[in-house]
């Protein structure tokens, strides 16, 4: 007897899915609905990046990129801060009368002096906290934690507590200094102690910061390199010397220009340490740095033609260390 085999699919049944249509069976308005949200999420999928990082670029713009141009441009122009729309042109009168004052040559040699006596015993002092903490300690971060407490405090809470530290008559720096035989330091008048206790501040608070850099530059070094090195009779100085700073050359020369370039800047230590709280750094301006002389000669002295050209020179500066950076760290690529 034949058995008939049916090919026809079954009649959907009552509240059933209904079979999906084709494509080309769609309406001619939900083809077009489709298209459009299609293009929608294409040009979202493209221009959505932009729109979330457009923040940056536009506060950028507005307090960064004009105010350098505006200022390059005041400094062409003979301007006062009691009339700043009424300029005249001057050229390049501003900066030849820069390197023609004094002031300006003593505030670079004490930026220059203060930078080293605070940048150099940061950097070291850096380097032997991160190597104490790369070692497995009890409560390793709360020592990061505290290690990195000067860094989040307040630039005039701290240089008040070193005005207090300072003081000629009633500082515990010259109290303590007493017990061993020396007599009171004029810390705020005399040039070198005053710019030793202004970087002493410096040190206090970027110390830390610049430790944790090297921790985590410590941390990424592989530990076969040191376990290499004690199979070859090295001891813990050893493996410092010649598996860890090789491996922290470009960390270390980061950190040498980010503080360079910090020391090039120092403004809020000097000026809240100077007695007379003005922008004069010291009596005889013997700790006033070039961000203090440009205050002085911008917002005291209302020359905004000559501040603005300090300006740009201290800007001048800074591109120089940053190309004499970008040849070093070539070279160590190069020799690596």
């Amino acid at each position: 007897m034949a058995t008939r085999h049916d090919t026809a699919a079954p009649p959907a049944k009552e509240g059933g899915a209904a079979p999906a249509r084709p494509s080309a069976a769609l309406g001619e308005a939900e083809q077009r609905r489709r298209a459009r949200l299609s293009r929608r999420w294409q040009r979202d999928l493209k221009w959505s990046p932009y729109g979330f990082i457009s923040p940056f670029f536009v506060l950028f713009l507005a307090f960064g990129l004009f105010p350098l141009i505006y200022t390059g441009w005041a400094s062409l122009h003979t301007v006062e801060l009691t009339a700043p729309n009424d300029m005249k042109w001057a050229g390049l009168y501003n900066y030849t009368r820069i390197f023609d004052d004094e002031f300006f040559w003593n505030a670079a040699k004490n930026t220059l002096t203060i930078g080293i006596i605070s940048t150099v015993p940061q950097l070291l002092m850096a380097m032997g906290l991160a190597h104490i903490l790369n070692y497995k300690l009890r409560g390793s971060i709360f020592y990061r934690v505290v290690v990195l407490a000067p860094y989040a405090t307040s630039i005039a809470a701290a240089a008040l507590v070193f005005v207090l530290l300072f003081g000629r008559d009633y500082g515990m720096i010259n109290w303590a200094l007493h017990f061993v035989g020396v007599d009171a330091i004029d810390w705020q008048n005399d040039k070198w102690p005053s710019q030793i206790a202004v970087s002493t501040i410096i040190i206090w608070r970027w110390t830390g910061y610049n430790a944790l850099i090297y921790l985590a530059a410590m941390q990424a070094i592989p530990s076969d390199l040191y376990e290499s090195a004690a199979l070859d009779g090295a001891n813990r100085w050893r493996q410092f010397i010649h598996v860890t700073l090789p491996q922290l050359r470009p960390t270390i020369l980061f950190t040498v220009v980010v503080s360079t370039i910090g020391a090039s800047q120092v403004f809020g230590e000097p000026l809240i340490f100077d007695a007379n709280r003005g922008a004069s750094g010291g009596s005889e301006h013997q700790f006033q740095t070039l961000g203090l002389y440009l205050y002085e000669q911008g917002w005291v002295n209302m020359h905004l033609g000559r501040a603005s050209a300090i300006a740009w020179t201290m800007f001048l500066i800074l591109i120089v260390v940053g190309l004499v950076n970008y040849v070093i760290s070539r070279r160590l690529r190069a020799s690596s």
